[in-house]
């Protein structure tokens, strides 16, 4: 496993955790509010900003029979049809060009999430460095199959997929020519409960398919994802929005929330260091503080040392207290007056 380069930026072991900020619907349908989110997002340090791209004829049928409703789930979209919802919250493409150009000036990765064909040669013709696959498409095998063909990175949400499917997904992509690919741990309810999340099937699944995981986190709080760091990932998706008023809000994330996620994540990311023992560097300075072994009462040549005149201390300038039980009971070599760290030379043979 050699990570994953998107645009220059390497993903993976090595390097800190990629961060991306997930617009989804958060523009209300402005285009001002759109690119607020892109500057927001690039304000609390997010490595790359996210969008989605359909028209909602691509996603379902104009029907409005059960099958085709709303029925539970998010309260602002239950009473609607699926048609009626992407309809609503889809990003028109004509804004695309100018969100990606924003994204760039901001030293942001632009990217998006197809779900068709159309969808996907548009964003290709835009040269976006890769592509993602929403978790409601993951067993999408056409789909998987024309993405990968276009030979860039993938980044896919795992939400719902049985090993068995991710084995299909994998297989698929691999032999459609795509090498590098990302898996996201994913649980597929808005907001999702943390219980839920089950992070512990992060290293399994960098095993089982050699590749880079991180976490498309829909719980609350940066809880989630930053125990998910400690378990491998490299890549966290968070849906961003600038305030919680909308369809996504409940598990989007405010801009002060945001970069605190962005800075924490990185401080994980650091903590994990390497295997090690002993002092490190900045250690070294509070060694003076352990305890060791002094004289705690004036004595003179020959005395015994006993546990009235020999104690266990801070500093550490004398011999370590493991010495303890061995040294009572012997004999002081010369006077010595309380205080006095013990060391070999003070003590008959």
């Amino acid at each position: 496993m050699s990570g994953v380069v998107i645009e220059g930026r390497r993903i993976g072991e090595g390097t800190p955790p990629f961060i991306i900020a997930e617009m989804s619907d958060n523009h209300n349908q402005s285009l001002g509010r759109a690119i607020a989110l892109v500057d927001a997002a690039a304000d609390v340090g997010a490595h790359a900003f996210k969008i989605q791209t359909y028209k909602p004829e691509t996603m379902t049928l104009n029907l409005k029979r059960d099958e085709f409703m709303v029925e539970k789930g998010n309260e602002l979209w239950v009473g609607k049809s699926l048609y009626e919802l992407y309809e609503e919250v889809q990003t028109p493409w004509d804004w695309h060009e100018q969100i990606f150009d924003r994204c760039r000036k901001r030293r942001m990765i632009p990217f998006s999430t197809p779900f068709d064909e159309e969808s996907t040669d548009y964003l290709d013709s835009l040269g976006v460095g890769c592509f993602k696959i929403a978790s409601f498409e993951n067993t999408n095998l056409p789909l998987l199959r024309y993405v990968a063909q276009k030979g860039k990175p993938m980044i896919v949400s795992t939400g719902m997929a049985t090993l068995a499917e991710l084995d299909e997904l994998v297989s698929t992509v691999e032999e459609a020519g795509c090498k590098q690919f990302v898996l996201l741990k994913s649980t597929s309810s808005y907001p999702a409960n943390a219980a839920g999340a089950h992070l512990r099937t992060i290293p399994h699944m960098k095993h089982a398919f050699n590749c880079e995981v991180g976490l498309s986190d829909h719980t609350i709080g940066i809880g989630t994802a930053i125990a998910s760091i400690a378990l491998g990932a490299s890549v966290i998706e968070k849906h961003f929005t600038l305030n919680r008023s909308n369809a996504d809000s409940a598990f989007s994330m405010e801009p002060k929330e945001f970069k605190q996620l962005v800075e924490e994540s990185e401080r994980a990311w650091r903590s994990l260091g390497r295997v090690s023992y002993g002092p490190t560097s900045s250690e070294v300075s509070s060694l003076q503080y352990r305890r060791s072994l002094y004289i705690s009462e004036d004595v003179q040549a020959g005395d015994e040392l006993t546990k009235k005149n020999l104690c266990v201390i801070r500093p550490s300038l004398g011999l370590e207290p493991k010495y303890y039980e061995r040294i009572l009971g012997r004999k002081i070599k010369q006077d010595a007056v309380k205080g006095t760290p013990l060391s070999w030379d003070l003590l008959l043979d």
